[in-house]
């Protein structure tokens, strides 16, 4: 059945959520206060950088449009997706403030409505926010509508393949008439169909994205202490992911994680568990040992440039992973803003993500590349940062007689450290021999 839907925030999540919906068949209206980005969704351009995002909105613009006036979004629709950013403060906590005007607004909307409406929250929230909505809602509202938390659990560079493929879907649900809508929504999507109360929703998504960062501080301890052994990370990795219980995901050492959201929902985690007066030992550890990762990463190059006596370093990658231009938290900014105190000059190079780091890095010291040879042109030393598949392709015997030193730190692993040897490279990974 065709349902017809208001997603409010055209940021990473709602826009995803807007064109995936459109595709199986529903009337979606994407609602945002920011007039360029209205703007540029009207003509077809996605406001994201995502493998994908631009073909679907074509392809169902007959089902999607995109306005500013929330009010009118909201009273056409029968389910209300929030999709706002809930970014982090930098005490941890979770910043909700984008929630709360959401919330006032919708409560504007539907101060004149007769019609029942479902109002489904995706951004990540505390637990308990879904709660407080209903709450505020209710007050303006009476109760002729129903609260749902449904949260997100999309990959940046895979979104539209999380979408309607995922692993399973959540709804944290107290009502049988929700819960028949929301499971008439994603009714095309083969999918275990997660039902839970309110707060174990919530608890859900956080809970995930924590354990999968554990995960990435865990291969990057057991790196460090095959650098110190004389062990092979990639073989211990190979070894242990085999082991259903344990699986081969989320086990590549390397610079640790970045992004919009496990530093963020770390934090979260971490804050949400504090203010029920529980201290999370493990959580506080696997932020620790990521930031640790970025530090060591730093360690080696200065150690390098020390011996060579050069300054001159080419970067590979700025954005956190391959196939976004998110620069979010990503280690790239934090190695090169570090490197930038101490003086060294940086080369740095990525196919999409140069625009937004030219917002974030300051121009002194910096050349910012059209291609990965012109990165690594008369550098003392070469460090892959983001994994991005032209790198591991890319001809490295072209890429070494274009280097002043042939010193060579791959911060993900992509290349046989015996073959770059072979080349004449000084070749150091992260917990390789």
């Amino acid at each position: 059945m065709q349902r017809k839907i208001a997603i409010i925030g055209t940021g990473y999540v709602g826009i995803t959520t807007g064109v995936c919906l459109a595709y199986l068949g529903h009337e979606v209206i994407c609602v945002d206060k920011d007039r360029g980005k209205i703007r540029k969704l009207k003509k077809g351009i996605s406001p994201i950088f995502e493998p994908g995002i631009e073909e679907f909105l074509k392809k169902n613009k007959e089902r999607i449009s995109f306005t500013n006036n929330l009010n009118k979004a909201v009273k056409k629709s029968e389910i209300i997706f929030i999709a706002v950013g809930t970014p982090s403060r930098e005490d941890g906590s979770i910043n909700l403030d984008h929630i709360k005007m959401a919330v006032e607004e919708i409560k504007k909307a539907l101060q004149n409505c007769q019609d029942y409406k479902v109002i489904a929250v995706k951004s990540t929230v505390p637990v308990g926010t879904t709660e407080w909505i209903k709450k505020k809602i209710r007050k303006a509202y009476g109760n002729n509508f129903s609260i749902v938390s449904n949260p997100e659990f999309l990959r940046e560079g895979s979104a539209m393949k999380d979408f309607m493929h995922p692993d399973r879907i959540v709804l944290g649900i107290e009502d049988k008439k929700a819960k028949e809508i929301m499971l008439d929504i994603y009714s095309q999507i083969k999918a275990p169909k997660v039902i839970a109360d309110i707060r174990s929703a919530e608890l859900i998504k956080y809970a995930s994205n924590a354990f999968l960062a554990t995960k990435i501080s865990f291969i990057n301890e057991i790196a460090s202490i095959c650098e110190k052994a004389s062990g092979d990370i990639k073989k211990v990795a190979e070894g242990i992911g085999y082991d259903k219980r344990i699986g081969k995901y989320f086990l590549k050492a390397g610079l640790g994680f970045g992004g919009s959201c496990f530093p963020k929902d770390i934090d979260g985690l971490v804050e949400i568990a504090r203010n029920k007066r529980y201290n999370f030992r493990l959580l506080r550890a696997v932020s620790s040992v990521n930031k640790n990762q970025q530090r060591n990463f730093i360690k080696k190059i200065k150690r390098i440039l020390k011996k060579t006596k050069g300054n001159t370093i080419g970067i590979w990658g700025l954005s956190f992973k391959p196939d976004t231009d998110d620069i979010r938290k990503s280690p790239a900014i934090e190695v090169i803003k570090n490197l930038q105190r101490d003086g060294y000059r940086i080369q740095a190079y990525d196919p999409v993500a140069i625009p937004n780091a030219k917002k974030e890095l300051s121009f002194k010291d910096i050349k910012f590349c059209k291609n990965a040879f012109l990165a690594a042109k008369n550098s003392d030393i070469l460090a892959i940062i983001t994994e991005w598949p032209e790198f591991s392709e890319i001809d490295m015997k072209k890429v070494r007689k274009l280097m002043r030193h042939p010193n060579l730190i791959d911060g993900r692993n992509l290349f046989v450290p015996q073959k770059m040897r072979a080349m004449g490279f000084y070749y150091q990974g992260i917990g390789r021999k």
